[in-house]
Order: C-alpha cells, then structure tokens, then sequence
C-alpha cells in the first residue's frame, strides 16, 4: 500500500471518528422523556410549573422594559411611541405563554419542557 493509501484510509478514520463523537457530545441537546430519568423529568416539569407562574406573575414587567430597550437603542423618540406598542404586545404575549406553560407543565412541549420563547423570564436580557 503506498503513502498515499495509508493517508486516505487515516483521513478517513479520523473524520470517522470526530462524526462519531460529535454525536455524542449533543446527545444531551435531545433529552426526551424516554431518555430521562424520573429525577430529571420531574425537575423539569417543575421548572416549566414555575417558569410559568413567574412569568404570568411577572409579564406586566415587559411594559416599561420594551419602553427602556426600545429608548435605549432607537432613541427616546422612538422609545416613547413604539416601545409601549411593543411593550403592550410582548406583556401579552409573555402572560398568555406563562399561563399556558403553569396549566400544561407536564407536557414536554416545546422539546424536553423548554421554554416557549426566550429569554425564559422578563429579568434575563434578551
């Protein structure tokens, strides 16, 4: 077998290789409730439980904050007319997806009981 040979079939393995593992360094990307133990599924379940009863507590937050960002980066101007349109629409939207998330937390949806939008909360930065 000549050098060039024994160069391809090690380029070979080694791509091989890192296809491999590449899949198993996400396999935790894909947790379902089959592949979970009954710890993580109920963590997660409570997770989503309280995700959503803070975030209906908490969705009336979005209001001044859409009001802040919007100033922030597009200006007062545009902060004092658009961001309380967008405010009123993400502190519905954040409400109704807070409820929705407290009254269906043991579903698994959207993937292994993930947040329907992000951030998660109102408090974590966008």
């Amino acid at each position: 077998m000549s050098l060039r040979g024994m160069f391809l079939i090690a380029s070979a393995a080694v791509i091989w290789l890192l296809a491999a593992t590449a899949n198993l360094a996400h396999a935790d990307d894909y947790r379902t409730v089959e592949n979970a133990g009954p710890q993580e599924v109920v963590d997660a379940m409570a997770t989503k439980a309280a995700r959503g009863l803070a975030n209906t507590a908490t969705g009336w937050v979005e209001f001044p904050k859409q009001i802040y960002i919007t100033a922030k980066d597009d200006g007062v101007a545009k902060g004092l007319f658009v961001g309380p349109l967008k405010g009123l629409g993400m502190t519905l939207v954040r409400t109704a997806s807070g409820l929705l998330e407290a009254v269906t937390f043991f579903i698994p949806y959207p993937g292994f009981y993930d947040p329907y939008f992000d951030p998660a909360y109102v408090w974590q930065k966008e």
